[in-house]
């Protein structure tokens, strides 16, 4: 059966305007998609009827709004819009617990859409998932409203691939990979996509082969900034600067591209890189396939806020100063640099242990939300850099967004303690600026440098 008419414009709802159905429907609005946006909090869908954004993605709260201010998105709690749209998009969440997939949002936006489907629609299914949900958890989920997958709707995974602070760009650029129910779902997936947003289409053989798709990319990330880590922490002791000794090491070819290693850091964190390689692993082990890189990565990765700590604390004692007696100043407490969003942050192991230490904490991150800082760290941020730096002993730099570009460390010299030392744990910073900090009497470290 055919699932997408070649006549007239097309339609979608998206189900679950999270981050990812966020950015879903203001593309697919912003290309003259009429879209229905719908999502169980209240909040959520008060807050962009208002107009006001809960994600400081670059760009994408003007493109929400002008998909409101034009009606081509609308936003609502209500499923009964559903029936009315060509595609339909599940985006929810999928988060993980103990390794293994806590299925209670999937399953509720999966029960609610089987009774409001129609025949002819396709269904995509965005949210990362383990391999085989699709199949054996969405699917007999989607028919509990008596329709028939593959016959009466299609169905097909498509898995989401964006990054916080380039998700627009990417959404529009990178090609989408596509595995369905039946050749019938990929191809109109596949029609959609190219529809509405050009995009290039890579067929996968089966569904669990995309869902495979999004899980083996972030396990690959997942384990090439542990090994940058480790790295790091070796340069460290050797005095060495890792970022030097990345750059070269990247310039050789290997296959068909070259070598790519990671920036090391303070820590991995958000919704994606800390839960999906445990989906994989638990995804092999469930069926006696055991994956010892996956443990140990993120054992890795995990490490890495107490080495921050460890780093602040040794460079203090440099100038004989004590944890309980220093005041630090933390720049960004996002996940990663140009983003607000505090999911599984790693700033939140190390304020915590700076403060388990006795120090006194000012935190100042103008892309993360303020109420969302004091609820995830109990603690209020303050509202300019100069007040973070006010009489600090140390800033730590724990996410560098653009907008820290501006502030600048040496003008402010006067404000912060005599023996101030500069924490790089995401600025990679230049040679250069590490020679004028030095010069003005900050001292310097870095994660690897």
């Amino acid at each position: 059966m055919k699932f997408l008419s070649d006549q007239g414009n097309t339609s979608a709802a998206v189900i679950g305007m999270g981050y990812v159905g966020s950015t879903v429907a203001a593309v697919l609005a912003g290309e003259g998609v009429d879209v229905v946006g719908i999502d169980v909090n209240p909040a959520l869908v008060a807050a962009l009827e208002q107009r006001r954004c809960w994600f400081s993605e670059p760009g994408l709260p003007e493109l929400l709004y002008s998909g409101l201010d034009s009606g081509r998105l609308r936003v609502t709690t209500d499923y009964d819009l559903v029936s009315g749209v060509d595609v339909v998009i599940i985006a929810v969440s999928t988060p993980v617990r103990d390794t293994e997939l806590v299925d209670v949002p999937l399953r509720t936006a999966c029960t609610e859409l089987a009774g409001h489907l129609r025949e002819g629609q396709l269904v995509i299914l965005k949210s990362t998932v383990p391999p085989g949900v699709s199949r054996n958890l969405v699917a007999p989920l989607l028919e509990g409203g008596g329709l028939k997958v593959g016959e009466d709707f299609g169905l097909a995974f498509c898995p989401e691939r964006l990054s916080e602070g380039q998700a627009l760009h990417e959404l529009r650029t990178f090609p989408i990979a596509i595995g369905g129910w039946c050749p019938d779902s990929v191809a109109a997936a596949g029609a959609f996509w190219r529809r509405t947003i050009g995009a290039e289409i890579i067929s996968c053989a089966s569904m669990e082969s995309a869902e495979m798709v999004k899980l083996a990319s972030n396990w690959w990330i997942d384990h090439n900034i542990a090994m940058a880590n480790e790295l790091a922490t070796l340069c460290a002791v050797l005095d060495v600067d890792v970022l030097e000794v990345i750059s070269a090491t990247n310039t050789m070819r290997k296959g068909t591209g070259n070598v790519n290693i990671l920036l090391p850091s303070v820590g991995v964190g958000g919704s994606c890189l800390t839960k999906d390689p445990w989906m994989v692993w638990r995804a092999a082990r469930d069926r006696d396939v055991e994956l010892d890189t996956i443990p140990v990565a993120r054992e890795v990765n995990d490490s890495m806020p107490g080495y921050t700590v460890d780093l602040i604390v040794e460079e203090l004692a440099r100038f004989g100063k004590k944890l309980e007696e220093a005041k630090i100043a933390v720049l960004g407490v996002a996940f990663k640099n140009n983003t607000g969003d505090l999911r599984a942050t790693p700033a939140l192991p190390i304020v915590t242990g700076l403060q388990q230490g006795g120090a006194e904490v000012a935190i100042f991150d103008p892309l993360a939300d303020s109420g969302e800082v004091k609820k995830t760290f109990g603690l209020a941020p303050v509202e300019t850099a100069r007040e973070a730096l006010s009489g600090a002993d140390c800033i730590a730099v724990l996410a560098r967004h653009d907008e820290f570009d501006d502030i600048d460390f040496v003008a402010l010299r006067e404000s912060v303690a005599p023996s101030c030392v500069i924490i790089d744990g995401r600025a990679y910073y230049s040679r250069e600026t590490i020679g004028r900090f030095r010069r003005h009497g900050f001292a310097y470290r870095g994660i690897g440098r």
